[in-house]
């Protein structure tokens, strides 16, 4: 069997049960009790009064991103940022962050400062430091960092919170990055307004970190950010969770600008398209609905969780009726 065959969630489903059943016990030093393991956007630990979150993310070239679509400056920006959502969809915020550089020896040193601006430029923003890291030798250049947060009380977001009769909510608007590679990648003619706004969302994407601390200080328990396209992070929030969802396709916010450049095709981007980094979360609605004007960014209830097979998502028009599937999310070993 190759991992092609289950694809990348089923090898991370995989691994986690061979570490629960044969790997040590977390230490149990005194203080410093595991609270959340694999399987979440972070995972935690106790630490005196508040719990220390940690989490890792890689760009490799030609695999998640290119020169055309996403210059290094950029990716700077962009791979600290899906490191800052993980923490932000957890409810915390940023600490110390740890950079790998995997690099061919041609790699122009110029590249590489650009490359620390996009970071640095992301630090300044969002109140993290870079404090050590490493540099190897690779074929394909690649870059990985390894961030800390801390939630300063016991409440922590988890992907595993949500119950049926919980309204689905997303915070901003979703479809606008796939609409962006479109663009850059695909060369899709669009207007200058769209291109800026498309190109925008795609290259410089920003982290719901104050978003995420509202949530988790109001009651909120359950939430995640969107990477890997809406359709399939609600899915992997419902199986963990043990619940089905049914989402509103009209509800769905979709930036104005998108849906003008694509009219065929903003929903499949807004459904399938990722890397939005929005927060995504599930709560009761008499918490949830008074909570999305305290919210520094726009947020829309999309759907319901329902009792169904676990992970399952349905998306309905406007008269209820299924829409048939028209996209899947990110899978390393099955895009």
């Amino acid at each position: 069997m190759k991992v092609s065959d289950i694809g990348e969630f089923g090898l991370i489903d995989l691994l986690a049960r061979l570490v629960a059943e044969e790997g040590p016990p977390a230490p149990e030093a005194a203080d410093f009790r595991l609270r959340l393991g694999i399987g979440d956007d972070a995972a935690a630990w106790q630490v005196g009064r508040g719990t220390e979150v940690f989490t890792t993310d890689t760009a490799v070239q030609g695999v998640h991103f290119t020169l055309a679509s996403t210059p290094w400056r950029n990716l700077g920006w962009k791979i600290m940022v899906a490191n800052l959502s993980d923490i932000a969809a957890m409810g915390g915020e940023p600490l110390y962050t740890l950079v790998t550089l995997g690099l061919p020896p041609d790699t122009p040193v110029a590249d590489m400062e650009e490359l620390y601006r996009g970071m640095l430029e992301a630090c300044r923003e969002y109140k993290t430091a870079i404090v050590g890291g490493d540099v190897v030798g690779s074929p394909v250049a690649f870059v990985t960092v390894a961030l800390t947060g801390v939630c300063q009380s016991s409440r922590l977001l988890t992907r595993s919170a949500a119950r049926e009769g919980d309204v689905v909510a997303v915070t901003g608007t979703v479809g606008s990055p796939a609409g962006g590679l479109q663009v850059l990648v695909h060369g899709a003619l669009v207007s200058t307004e769209a291109r800026q706004h498309l190109v925008e969302a795609h290259r410089h994407p920003h982290p719901r970190l104050v978003e995420g601390r509202v949530l988790a200080r109001a009651g909120v328990r359950c939430a995640m950010d969107v990477s890997d396209g809406l359709v399939d992070d609600l899915s992997k929030l419902c199986l963990v969770s043990g619940v089905g969802a049914r989402v509103e396709a009209e509800r769905v916010p979709v930036h104005p600008l998108l849906r003008k450049a694509f009219p065929q095709d903003y929903l499949r981007m807004a459904l399938h398209g990722g890397e939005e980094y929005e927060l995504l979360f599930t709560g009761p609605e008499e918490l949830v609905r008074p909570l999305l004007a305290e919210l520094l960014t726009t947020a829309t209830i999309i759907g319901r969780v329902v009792a169904d097979t676990p992970g399952h998502v349905v998306v309905v028009d406007g008269s209820g009726r299924e829409l048939a599937p028209s996209g899947a999310g990110w899978d390393h070993f099955r895009a």
